[in-house]
């Protein structure tokens, strides 16, 4: 028996996931990510390693960009195959790879002017990475399963979903691959959620697998628990409206923009925070609420609970902002207001325009309330640069800058310990993947020491053979 895995992404690095497996004639990758940490943005304009024609399909973990956001290239480069995910996965995918083509043709010609006027040239074309049309040739393309239910592909291949706890429709992956009388069974951790959030269920615990490949986000970290992240919440609402300033949270339009709103609603109910106007100002995420409210049978009892009440994406004074005048008519209310808007790593989208007016002013506070990459405009927020570029100018950082982790889709390093765990025996091989180079390092160094496992940080394009 002998199978190829190759590492064409989230190796070493966050974004950018990618695996090709290869047994016997069957070929197929498991997710297809765009990369964002800025260093890393060139390899989304390569050529694909594997060639996307001799693909059987992709099985797509869950809908992120950082998962999926390759896609139409993929597509437009020659892929024929199907492209499996879950119901909630593959409605999902079209919604955010239709706003990633759209952002790519908006800052392609925002850039294209910008260069005219200063008389220069960008280190990448102007042109889009792909285009809307390319988005929706993809389409087609994408099919839908149910967890536990095994999907076929080519010979003697067998995949089957489960629920991983982190996003809407998000998966874990079990690939079974029988050759001359044996099988192996390669498990793939996706991004694996947290234990008790509220909205979806806890990810699910396996008790075996010959080979798996597990996620590093927070390898070296324990985050805040959910209480303390909520109360942190309530808290800097309440501290920026004595100031008078506004709330601006870069965020996810998948999940934790939801999150958020669900927890506004539980302060709103219980008077912990003003009755002030809360913006969602992102049309993607309202797009998603609406995915959310198709699949309940994807829901914990609380959230279920919750939707009985009436659902908490749509509250008294909430606003849904579609049009860009919209958006931009929000920067002229007077008084505080709490701006929802991606994207959540600041890398594009309505977040930044929102940045250009709130970061410069002491009263104001930008809430990060997910994992910011290396590399992006977010991370360098966090790590408290005192000047920032947005849209070619420079602004300083005058405003609060705080940082909730409890809130975090990922698990983290005790979770991902737990996750771990539920294996009976130790697998051939335990692959860290998915979290920047030190933090896979670290945690790797870890489940050597506590488990005594064989463990591997592959690098990017590296390949191992699964005998």
């Amino acid at each position: 028996m002998q199978i190829k895995l190759t590492f064409l992404g989230a190796a070493q690095s966050v974004t950018g996931s990618c695996y090709l497996i290869e047994a016997g004639n069957t070929r197929f990758l498991v997710d297809c990510g765009l990369y964002q940490e800025r260093e890393l943005t060139g390899r989304n304009w390569a050529p694909f390693p594997a060639s996307p024609g001799t693909l059987d399909c992709v099985l797509l973990t869950h809908a992120h960009l950082d998962h999926s956001g390759l896609l139409p290239k993929l597509v437009r480069e020659g892929f024929r195959g199907p492209i499996y995910g879950t119901a909630a996965t593959t409605e999902i995918a079209e919604i955010m790879l239709l706003d990633a083509a759209n952002l790519q043709q908006e800052d392609a010609e925002f850039k294209r002017k910008r260069h005219q006027k200063e008389k220069r040239k960008g280190p990448y074309l102007e042109t889009p990475l792909y285009t809307v049309d390319d988005a929706k040739a993809s389409f087609p393309q994408l099919s839908s399963i149910e967890y536990g239910t095994p999907v076929t592909i080519g010979e003697d291949v067998e995949a089957t979903f489960y629920d991983a706890g982190h996003v809407l429709g998000s998966s874990m992956i079990k690939v079974n691959i029988r050759q001359n009388g044996e099988e192996r069974t390669i498990l793939f951790s996706g991004d694996i959620g947290r234990w008790g959030k509220p909205i979806l269920h806890d990810p699910t615990l396996f008790q075996a697998a010959d080979y798996v490949l597990v996620e590093s986000t927070y390898g070296d970290r324990l985050s805040e628990s959910l209480e303390d992240a909520a109360d942190k919440l309530a808290d800097t609402i309440n501290a920026t409206v004595k100031s008078g300033g506004n709330i601006v949270i870069p965020s996810f339009a998948l999940e934790r923009s939801q999150e958020i709103l669900y927890y506004l609603n539980e302060f709103l109910i219980e008077d912990r925070i003003p009755h002030l106007i809360v913006f969602v100002d992102s049309p993607m995420a309202m797009s998603i609420n609406q995915v959310f409210e198709h699949h309940p049978e994807l829901f914990d009892e609380e959230m279920t609970e919750f939707m009985r009440q009436g659902s908490p994406f749509g509250f008294h004074g909430l606003r849904l902002v579609r049009t860009a005048g919209e958006s931009k008519a929000i920067n002229r209310i007077k008084g505080t207001v709490i701006i929802i808007a991606g994207s959540g790593m600041c890398t594009g989208g309505r977040i930044k325009h929102h940045l250009v007016t709130n970061i410069s002013r002491n009263e104001s506070t930008i809430l990060f309330v997910g994992f910011q990459a290396v590399g992006t405009l977010g991370r360098e927020i966090v790590d408290g640069t005192k000047e920032v570029r947005i849209f070619g100018e420079y602004y300083p950082v005058k405003a609060r800058v705080v940082q909730i982790d409890g809130f975090s889709a990922h698990a983290d390093r005790d979770e991902l310990i737990k996750w771990l765990s539920s294996l009976r025996q130790p697998p051939r091989r335990l692959f860290i993947t998915h979290g920047e180079s030190s933090v896979s390092q670290h945690f790797a160094g870890m489940v050597k020491d506590r488990m005594g496992w064989n463990v591997i940080v592959p690098e990017y394009k590296s390949q191992s053979i699964l005998d």
